[in-house]
Order: structure tokens, then C-alpha cells, then sequence
């Protein structure tokens, strides 16, 4: 794949944190213009508004179609902001081409499906125009690479992600789970990649986008898209997690943006040494975790000599509750410490699978145990 970085998008302005912002939804002339002229006034180079909102059920505001681009060709007359919208579909990509927008986004669930985002990619050949791919609904990285993927094999080269988090079953105080740990894991694949964060719909309620904004900064995010509208609790689609011009600015100008890479040879230093102690606890727990499971294949073997179940829950829950005790005295997170023993249990059954798929030969069956 041949992404250009961003700084090779022409962009009006590239600096960190790149600023993308607007309505979740145009939703008339004078809704769309009032948001992007206070904007425009506040610096933000690039507006964003939903022209198409198909919901998860009828029966609610879903956008007032292809008539909105019109009013987003206004946007860049009055202003000089670029502008971008969502496409979801073929048909999406000719109007918004045919109305001249600068740049497309593809949502969360159009990146979940192959057959749509194939579609897409097929529509998009020999164009040049950036696409920003949000991560698909569940935190499945493959699917978000395959998206990326299609739409580089079509030719496109600024290509960018978005991070709006992902549906989850549990309780939790944002709207999608950020599982972090997925953009972060993305950015080592391709660290080439533009990536975005959306801490409007990861949030689903205004008051946390600023720390979920500060959040993507830390992790070294390009850029933000916030949805912003003139009069946010009277918008017609996602009211709650919306904010004003007036807002916005105050966030932004909140954000801590720290450098990527430092020049001080004093603080280069004093890192390398602390990272040269990681380096060393790494290699630690790799033979420590070695060892362990050097026990786990003599207890697999045990057990296929004596016809035990690999898996015993009662043994498996005393093992968890014990850790994740010790692990709260030592400061350490309960998910952290489940997280690890997880990975260390499934890696166990594993092994002591392994084994009785391959030793059925070697031991003969005894049931004195």
C-alpha cells in the first residue's frame, strides 16, 4: 500500500491536532451555514456534516439527502473550509464527486461489510480524493484493515481512520467502548496511516468529550472530528453528544498536545535507561512465562494419563480471584491482571490440547489418579 502522509493531502493546514467539525446532520441551509461561519471564525479548516443518516430504525430523521451537498458547495463558497460528508454506498460517491466535496468518510457500518466497501472501492477508481475509514462496529481490526486495504488497491493513496469506538454488551459510561488498544495496535501495523479520533460517538454525551479528545492526543492522534452544531439540544440526530462553536474552542484550547520526538539529548538519555529496565523485566517475564508453561504441558500430560478434563472451572476461578487480590495490593488493575491470566490460561488449555491430540500413542491410559 502507497499511503501519502498526511502532510501531503494539501490541506490548507496540517498542523496537530488537525480539526474536523460540523453538525452530526445538515439539516437546513440555515442550521448548516450559522455552524460553519462560527467555525470558519474559530479556525477550523474542514467541516463535516451527514447528508445521509440512515438510522438502525425507520422512523426517525435520516437526513435530507443529496439536497444538502448544495448547501455544503455554500459551506466552501462562504467560507473556504473544505468539507466532507459520509457515503455508505455507489450512489453516495457520484453525488458527492458530481458536487465536488473534498473529502469522503466511510462509517462504521459500511467498513463492516466487504461486499459495500468492495462497491466503493470499485466506484472510487481513478480518483483522487482522501478517504477517512471509520473502525468497523465490533473491535475487529482485520475487518478495519481490509477496508484499507480495498480502497488502496483501488488507487487511493490519502487514505486516514477514524477511531469512534465500538458497540459493546457491558455497561459502561461511553456510548462505544474505546478499546484503545485496537488504534494502537493499527498505528504499529501502519504507522504510515493519518488516524483521527471521533470522541463525539465514542462518548455519546458532551461532557466527556474533552478528556476522551485530551486521551487521543496522548496516543498521539492526528486529529479530532467533534460534532459541533449552532444549537445542540435541538439537533435532529444524536443531540446529546453534540456541542457548540463556543464549546469547541474551549476544549481545544484545553488540549495538552505533547511532541512526538524530543531534541533534548539529556531527556533522550534518561529515557533509553529506563527503557533499557524494560527491556530487561521483558526478557524476565518471558522466561518466567517459559517456565510456566513448561508446567502446564507436565500437568496436560498428567491429565491424559489419568483421563482428566483439561479444563476445571473451579480450579480456573480460585486461580483468578487469587491473582486479581494480590494484583489490587500492588496497584494493579482488575482488568489488567484478568487480561494477563486469561491469556495465560487459554495459552495453558492450548497446550494441554496439543497434547492429548498428539500423545494418544505414547502413554498408556491409567486410571489410578
Amino acid at each position: 500500500m502507497n499511503i501519502k502522509p498526511i502532510s501531503e493531502w494539501g490541506l490548507p493546514a496540517a498542523n496537530r491536532p488537525l480539526i474536523i467539525a460540523g453538525p452530526c446532520s445538515a439539516e437546513t441551509p440555515e442550521q448548516v451555514m450559522a455552524t460553519a461561519h462560527e467555525l470558519a471564525k474559530r479556525g477550523v479548516t474542514i467541516f463535516r456534516a451527514g447528508i445521509w443518516k440512515p438510522r438502525t430504525r425507520p422512523g426517525n430523521f435520516e437526513g435530507v439527502g443529496a439536497e444538502g451537498l448544495q448547501w455544503l458547495k455554500r459551506v466552501k463558497k462562504e467560507t473556504g473550509m473544505l468539507t466532507t460528508t459520509e457515503v455508505a454506498n455507489t450512489t453516495h460517491v457520484f453525488e458527492t464527486l458530481k458536487a465536488g466535496i473534498d473529502i469522503l468518510w466511510i462509517g462504521a457500518r459500511t467498513t463492516s461489510n466487504p461486499f459495500a466497501m468492495q462497491e466503493i472501492a470499485d466506484a472510487l477508481k481513478g480518483v483522487d480524493i482522501p478517504i477517512l475509514i471509520k473502525n468497523p462496529v465490533n473491535p475487529d481490526i482485520e475487518l478495519w484493515c481490509g477496508a484499507i486495504e480495498r480502497l488502496s488497491d483501488a488507487g487511493i493513496s490519502r487514505i486516514g481512520v477514524i477511531h469512534r469506538g465500538f458497540s459493546s454488551l457491558s455497561k459502561s459510561i461511553y456510548r462505544n467502548d474505546p478499546v484503545w488498544q485496537i488504534p494502537i495496535e493499527l498505528r504499529r501495523r501502519r504507522p504510515d496511516l493519518p488516524m483521527f479520533c471521533d470522541p463525539s460517538h465514542i462518548s455519546g454525551n458532551r461532557k466527556l468529550i474533552e478528556p476522551v479528545s485530551q486521551k487521543a492526543m496522548d496516543l498521539n492522534f492526528d486529529g479530532l472530528m467533534i460534532e459541533t452544531h449552532i444549537d445542540p439540544d435541538c439537533a435532529l440526530s444524536d443531540a446529546k453528544q453534540q456541542i457548540t462553536p463556543e464549546r469547541l474552542t474551549e476544549i481545544l484550547d484545553k488540549l495538552v498536545v505533547r511532541q512526538r520526538e524530543s531534541k533534548d539529548a539529556k531527556l533522550t538519555e534518561m529515557l533509553e535507561e529506563l527503557r533499557a529496565h524494560i527491556d530487561e523485566y521483558d526478557n524476565r517475564l518471558l522466561e518466567i512465562l517459559e517456565q510456566r508453561m513448561d508446567i502446564a504441558k507436565q500437568i496436560g500430560q498428567v491429565k491424559k494419563q489419568n483421563s482428566v478434563t483439561i479444563y476445571q472451572p473451579g480450579r480456573w476461578g480460585a486461580i483468578l480471584k487469587t491473582v486479581v487480590e494480590k494484583g489490587q495490593k500492588k496497584g494493579l488493575s482488575d482488568n489488567f491482571i484478568e487480561a494477563i491470566f486469561k491469556a495465560i490460561h487459554q495459552e495453558s488449555i492450548n497446550l494441554q490440547t496439543e497434547i492429548l491430540n498428539n500423545l494418544h500413542d505414547e502413554t498408556p491410559t491409567d486410571f489410578r489418579g
